[in-house]
């Protein structure tokens, strides 16, 4: 196989190591790098030369401007006033963007409170204004008469004196034995005198039949009662067979309302011994229910014709906040109109008892008493 050998020109060129054209040795430096020169120890590798704290600093700006400028878009190299600008600009165009989204959200408040407060009335105001119950009166009057349907015996009349002196004692027995108790007419004392003329012409009077009525309301604002009207008067007369009175030992006032039935001009009319005694009671007065206010009680002194029973009802008039006003007629627990009975002293009773104190005892028309045994 032949071989080329190379040109003169190559030939003539320098080699590296000796002139002979041998190669020359690795020098000592090269040898330490595997360290295992005898000579001394290794040289150290050369470092690049370390930076400043503040080149670091201006380095990690530089750093932080690029992904800046990168993210905004900006070209490499771009100026730092260019990128400030930019900068300046984006946040001004973020906070913007913010701005008006609170401020959207804060105009739309408004709007979506009328809109939740609209529909929040429109549930109250469907709501029944207001719900009444009435009851007879409990407590003892200060003058009674108690109608029976029947005579009583004479068992019954022994043991209405059969403790002395205690009143309350035949009240309540003369309750438990079915009778229907009256309340002496309030002396209106204070009452103008065109109402006083009125009681005096009429034919109505002597006894009322006290109750109380309750006026409740769930509705979360006021309802106010301004106005009252007796409806639906139908009468008959009193089956009351026997009648026992405790006279009255003088006159007397009684809290709440006062009305004949039918009315008298003005009716119902206040009875407290205050100023406005014997006038219009919802010309001064007016009763509240709703908005926090749960109930509002009244005690009604209702007095019908001598020997009538009557049943009656009630239409009163309302205010709310919503701009209605208008006039509902009261019902019952069951929907139906309410119908409130009143009764008077029959005109022609059967037995007419009295009771009389010092002694304790009870008489009859002629004077004929049955006392306690004790007596």
């Amino acid at each position: 196989m032949r071989t080329t050998e190379p040109s003169d020109e190559r030939r003539d060129e320098p080699q590296p190591g000796g002139t002979d054209g041998t190669l020359a040795e690795p020098a000592p430096q090269q040898a330490g790098q595997n360290g295992d020169s005898a000579d001394g120890p290794p040289a150290a590798a050369a470092q690049p030369p370390r930076q400043s704290d503040a080149d670091e600093g201006n380095g990690a700006r530089e750093s932080f401007a690029s992904i800046v400028a990168e993210t905004l878009g900006l070209a490499p190299g771009s100026s730092r006033r260019r990128r400030a600008m930019t900068l300046l600009v984006m946040l001004s165009i973020a906070f913007g963007a913010v701005f008006r989204d609170t401020l959207t959200d804060y105009l739309m408040i408004k709007p979506s409170m009328n809109r939740e407060n609209d529909a929040n009335e429109e549930y109250d105001a469907n709501k029944v204004p207001f719900t009444v119950s009435v009851w007879p009166e409990e407590d003892e009057p200060e003058a009674w008469a108690v109608v029976l349907d029947r005579a009583l015996t004479l068992e019954e009349k022994q043991k209405l004196v059969a403790v002395e002196n205690d009143r309350s004692g035949a009240f309540s027995y003369l309750k438990k034995l079915g009778g229907r108790p009256l309340a002496s007419e309030a002396t209106l004392e204070n009452a103008p005198k065109r109402y006083k003329e009125q009681l005096a012409s009429s034919t109505l009077g002597g006894y009322a039949d006290v109750f109380q009525m309750n006026v409740m309301s769930t509705r979360s604002t006021a309802v106010v009662i301004n106005g009252w009207q007796v409806t639906d008067v139908t009468c008959r007369k009193s089956t009351g067979h026997t009648v026992v009175v405790l006279p009255e030992q003088g006159g007397a006032s009684y809290e709440g309302l006062q009305l004949h039935i039918p009315p008298l001009g003005g009716e119902p009319v206040l009875t407290d011994e205050t100023d406005g005694q014997g006038e219009s009671y919802f010309s001064t007065h007016y009763i509240e229910v709703g908005g926090g206010q749960s109930s509002g009680g009244l005690k009604v002194n209702a007095i019908a014709p001598w020997g009538k029973s009557c049943q009656w009802g009630i239409k009163v008039r309302y205010t709310d906040p919503y701009q209605t006003t208008r006039w509902v007629q009261l019902k019952d627990g069951n929907g139906k109109p309410l119908r409130i009975r009143t009764d008077s002293l029959p005109t022609d009773p059967r037995q007419t008892w009295g009771l009389r104190v010092q002694p304790w005892r009870l008489c009859d028309l002629s004077e004929k008493c049955i006392v306690h045994p004790r007596t």
